[in-house]
């Protein structure tokens, strides 16, 4: 028997993981039995899994074993029909890096934040670039309009301003996971911290200051105190998936109006004394924070309803094969 060992996803390749054990990073491959199979019960790992593998000293070691995860950043897969798609697990804080340039957007900032709640740590919100940027203290006010529950940082890896008050994540055995659209500064700020060039970077366009994508996959690397960081590439979309919790805390100040209004169940849209509709009244809640509310709230809802069809075929589709199974059985007992 190979001998058991126990270690963590540094990052995915295709079908193939590097894992971290004891100081040192090597190759490992999903064990086809155990993740292939029709009674699969074991998660697929992603970067941050802890994982138990059967070691193989002259060859790739086989992963038999994805631990319960205490946390994990999901989004609706680009690809269509694949479901959820699961970006990083295991991580105590969500750094929300966003640029102050002209790739400034409170909406897709809103989507981060909900999709961070829900995963079960802590966002931070990093707004990038303030060596660049206009406007910044206004536009720090119009993210801490909706950033509720959030610290906010301005920094610029570039002059380092901003950049002390973050050491107090740094804690040994916490990990972070970086998060946000291509050209914030993923790289740039993961190499500042490892203080080393470890990730490639490029400027951002000028013509319009989009990003270019310099990481290509999701990588975690260990400072020396023994901080985890976890780097991710660009995302051009961010789909939601099911954020029942991610809203309940992104959206509290809704939420709360909600409970004032007279009627229990009441939809908004017209019902007397509706403290939502108040409150788009009296401009103490926004039309778009609202409207993107509702779009989220949506987004949610749907991808809930198809996952419990999905759930409820894959138990149909059990529950017969135990049927087939068990009737097998009973043949060949009865010709005995």
């Amino acid at each position: 028997m190979k001998e058991r060992i126990e270690g963590f996803v540094t990052a995915v390749h295709r079908d193939r993981y590097e894992v971290y054990v004891n100081g040192e990073n090597f190759y490992a491959r999903l064990k086809t039995g155990v993740y292939y199979s029709d009674e699969r019960e074991e998660e697929f790992p992603t970067v941050g899994d802890n994982v138990v593998l059967a070691y193989n000293s002259t060859g790739d070691s086989l992963i038999i074993k994805t631990k319960e995860r205490k946390s994990k950043f999901s989004r609706k897969d680009p690809d269509i029909g694949k479901g959820e798609q699961i970006i990083a697990a295991n991580f105590d804080y969500v750094f929300i890096m966003m640029s102050l340039n002209f790739d400034f957007n409170l909406k897709r900032l809103e989507r981060y934040i909900t999709a961070s709640w829900q995963s079960g740590a802590q966002p931070v919100i990093v707004l990038t670039k303030t060596d660049i940027a206009e406007d910044v203290e206004k536009k720090v006010e119009l993210v801490s309009q909706i950033a509720l529950g959030a610290d906010i940082y301005t920094v610029s890896t570039i002059t380092g301003e901003g950049m002390e008050p973050l050491k107090k994540y740094l804690e040994p055995d916490k990990t972070i996971v970086f998060l946000g659209s291509s050209g914030v500064g993923k790289s740039t700020f993961t190499n500042y911290l490892l203080g080393r060039e470890v990730m490639e970077t490029a400027g951002i366009r000028e013509e319009d200051s989009k990003g270019h994508h310099t990481t290509t996959h999701r990588q975690l690397f260990v400072l020396d105190n023994g901080t985890k960081i976890i780097d991710t590439p660009g995302m051009r979309e961010l789909g939601m998936w099911i954020v029942e919790d991610g809203m309940d805390y992104s959206f509290s100040d809704i939420i709360s109006l909600a409970v004032q209004c007279r009627f229990s169940d009441c939809t908004h849209t017209g019902e007397p004394d509706c403290a939502v509709r108040s409150a788009l009244q009296n401009g103490t809640l926004t039309d778009a924070r609202w409207k993107n509310y509702l779009k989220l709230q949506r987004e949610s809802d749907f991808q809930a309803e198809k996952e419990s069809r999905n759930k409820s075929r894959e138990s149909k589709k059990t529950n017969k094969k135990m049927v087939r199974n068990s009737s097998k059985v009973n043949s060949k007992m009865e010709e005995w």
